[in-house]
C-alpha cells in the first residue's frame, strides 16, 4: 500500500493538485453553473472520504485539503494545456510509486470527479455540454499517458 510518505512534499502537492485542476478544466469548459459545479467537486471528495478503507492511497489523498495550483496562464487554451500536462505528470509520478491498482483508482477518481462536475449543471438542455465532454475526454487521454 502506497501512502503519502512515499512522496516528497512537492510530489504530493502535484498529486493532490491534479484532481481539482481537472475539475476546474471542466468547470471552465462551459459558461454557467460554476458555483454548483464547484460544490459538486467538494461532494465528490466528501463521498470518497466516506469510502475510507478501500484504498489507503486514496484515503490520504481525499483526507488532505485539495490543493488548487494557481497557474499563471493568459488564455483558456493555455490553462487547458497546463492542466493536461499537470495530469500527465501526476499520473506518471503515481505510476512510479503506487501499485497498478492504486494508479487505476487515482485515474478513476479524477474521471469520476470530472463527470460529476460536468453533470451538475445542465446547459443547452443537456446534462453534459459538448465542451464539457471534450474536456473530460482530454482529461482521460492525459491520464492514460503518452500512448493516448
Amino acid at each position: 500500500m502506497t501512502t503519502k510518505a512515499a512522496f516528497t512534499e512537492q510530489e504530493w502537492d502535484l498529486v493532490r493538485a491534479a484532481p481539482p485542476a481537472a475539475g476546474l478544466l471542466v468547470i471552465t469548459a462551459s459558461k454557467g453553473g460554476m458555483m454548483r459545479e464547484t460544490v459538486e467537486m467538494a461532494k465528490v471528495y466528501a463521498e470518497a472520504r466516506q469510502q475510507h478503507g478501500e484504498s489507503e492511497f486514496l484515503d490520504e489523498l481525499v483526507a488532505s485539503k485539495p490543493k488548487a495550483e494557481r497557474a499563471k496562464v493568459s488564455s483558456p487554451e493555455e490553462l487547458k494545456q497546463h492542466t493536461l500536462q499537470q495530469l500527465r505528470e501526476a499520473v506518471g509520478l503515481v505510476s512510479t510509486k503506487a501499485t497498478p491498482a492504486e494508479v487505476d483508482d487515482y485515474r478513476k477518481f479524477i474521471v469520476t470527479l470530472t463527470q460529476r462536475v460536468a453533470a451538475r449543471h445542465s446547459e443547452d438542455g443537456v446534462d453534459v455540454s459538448d465542451a464539457e465532454q471534450h474536456a473530460i475526454e482530454d482529461v482521460r487521454a492525459a491520464l492514460a499517458g503518452p500512448t493516448a
